[in-house]
């Protein structure tokens, strides 16, 4: 893991929102962990194509989450993820 995060900056998902307005996050090379709390059961877009809605979560303030949208490639080889899994 040390060498995996050498020259990389931790950002917690509970700090994303205002480290988003602070920084130019463009610029730095960071990663951020989540577990998934919640899974939306997958939908179909207007376009016919089907994506997956999961909310993830630090653990450190529950009511802080992010939204992630998963479309393509990635919803096809992630949608049968656990809740539960970082």
């Amino acid at each position: 893991m040390e060498r995996k995060m050498a020259n990389r900056k931790l950002i917690r998902l509970s700090q994303l929102k205002s480290k988003l307005a602070a920084e130019n996050l463009e610029e730095i090379d960071w990663v951020t962990f989540g577990v998934i709390v919640k899974k939306v059961t997958p939908q179909s877009a207007n376009n016919g194509r089907t994506f997956s809605i999961w909310r993830l979560n630090d653990l450190r303030d529950i009511n802080q989450y992010v939204s992630l949208f998963l479309f393509g490639d990635v919803h096809k080889e992630h949608w049968k993820t656990d809740q539960g899994m970082v």
